[in-house]
């Protein structure tokens, strides 16, 4: 049997190390909603300014998307959260898309190949997306009449629209 000794790490590894475990010991907690939850404010500008916040949509039900221009899921939830809007924004349904790109211009030239026929808002800072606890892109939580996280859903995949299309008409009591 070969006997392996194990060498101490060195002081840049402890730094390191030292310094992690601090961050962690202060770090705010950042958890992810869950249903039934209280949604955080959410107050954004849209690309004219005028700021959307989720307290003047209250009574409706609210689809915030977190997305980013350099997100590949997220060209593919678009035309389905177009689809959406068209066919529930009679009925109560707001999609609101929250953008978290650093720069404008990356938004923007998504928008060019990927339209929205939904509201989009921009939070560069990513204030938005911490306080919700964001884990992917994009992140989405429907948002019930009261302002409550009614589901959460992370990431786009083809074979679930049809189980957010039903929490959707839930939602709005139309199922």
């Amino acid at each position: 049997m070969r006997v392996r000794s194990l060498r101490a790490p060195s002081n840049q590894a402890r730094l390191a190390i030292g310094a992690l475990a601090l961050f962690a010991a202060f770090a705010p907690p950042v958890a992810a909603l869950d249903a039934g939850a209280p949604a955080p404010a959410l107050a954004l500008p849209q690309s004219g300014g005028q700021i959307v916040s989720l307290e003047s949509l209250r009574g409706r039900v609210v689809y915030v998307d977190f997305w980013a221009s350099w997100c590949g899921p997220c060209r593919q939830s678009f035309p389905w959260m177009n689809e959406m809007q068209r066919k529930y924004g009679a009925r109560g349904l707001t999609i609101v898309g929250v953008n978290v790109d650093k720069r404008d211009a990356d938004a923007q030239r998504f928008l060019q190949q990927v339209p929205a026929t939904f509201t989009i808002v921009y939070d560069p800072k990513g204030e938005a997306p911490a306080a919700y606890g964001v884990k992917a892109m994009p992140s989405s939580y429907l948002v019930d009449a009261q302002g409550r996280i009614a589901f959460v859903e992370y990431g786009f995949k083809d074979d679930r629209k049809a189980e957010l299309e039903r929490q959707i008409a839930v939602a709005l009591g139309t199922h």
